[in-house]
């Protein structure tokens, strides 16, 4: 009897075995499929924008995916500022921060950037679908479309201000950000703000709305000791992100003129 019942709890542990390996097999085989799915690319518009009378700078940002702001928006007091999004490499943000730093335009960081992208998923992530902006500390600005980014894409700039945008609903979207910015009045963050309602106006992003963002530095712009941050917000998921972004960035203004009144 005992010979026999070892004999089947050998069994039914070989089977659950061989289950366990045909599992493993199909999962890995599944984790392959989904690699080597195209990601889902950035579908967005954003604004950046320089104001010489405070020397503030900063970038806007608004798209139909799930926390646009994690990742399109790069700021640094002092260096600049630059949107990555499209057929993202999100390490265009930082790279082009560094060569800020060194000194280069934004026209150069912008070829330098381009020229270093190794670009390793051509088959489905191409460089040649990426979209960056960059500014520097002073506005001087320079803005990229590659050719594959999807249509409807493209870019404007105007004074100390450029617009850039994928997917969009047509070409009236990044002209009528470009210029709600600069017909706009008051703290940079209220000229960001007016350059993304008016390009929801204009159509945005053909798929809807999702998440916002907003990042204005400046050095020691902050609140608080030692802080460069004078505003980030993001909105992740709503569905009126402009909206809920404009409801913060009033308050943010109403605590910034009571500071004032100190």
């Amino acid at each position: 009897m005992r010979s026999k019942t070892t004999s089947w709890l050998m069994t039914v542990a070989l089977i659950v075995s061989l289950q366990g390996i045909t599992n493993t097999v199909e999962a890995q085989q599944v984790d392959k499929v989904r690699s080597a799915e195209p990601w889902p690319p950035v579908a967005t518009f954003s604004i950046l924008g320089y104001d010489p009378e405070t020397g503030e700078v900063g970038g806007a940002v608004q798209s139909r995916v799930f926390s646009v702001g994690n990742g399109v928006l790069w700021a640094e007091a002092g260096v600049g500022v630059v949107a990555t999004q499209a057929i993202v490499d999100v390490s265009y943000g930082p790279q082009a921060l560094a060569l800020l730093r060194q000194g280069l335009s934004a026209a150069e960081v912008l070829a330098q950037v381009l020229a270093d992208d190794p670009d390793p998923r051509p088959e489905n992530w191409t460089k040649e679908g990426r979209q960056f902006s960059v500014m520097t500390a002073d506005g001087d600005v320079a803005t990229h479309t590659g050719p594959q980014a999807s249509d409807w894409a493209g870019q404007e700039i105007g004074t100390y201000v450029s617009a850039q945008g994928n997917i969009l609903a047509g070409p009236d979207v990044v002209p009528e950000m470009v210029r709600a910015f600069q017909e706009t009045e008051g703290h940079l963050s209220l000229r960001l703000l007016a350059a993304l309602e008016a390009g929801q106006v204009a159509g945005g992003d053909r798929r809807g709305m999702q998440s916002a963002a907003m990042l204005i530095v400046k050095e020691d712009g902050g609140v608080w000791l030692n802080n460069d941050v004078v505003l980030r917000l993001q909105v992740d998921d709503h569905e009126e992100p402009i909206m809920e972004l404009r409801r913060l960035v009033e308050i943010a203004d109403r605590q910034r003129r009571r500071f004032r009144q100190r």
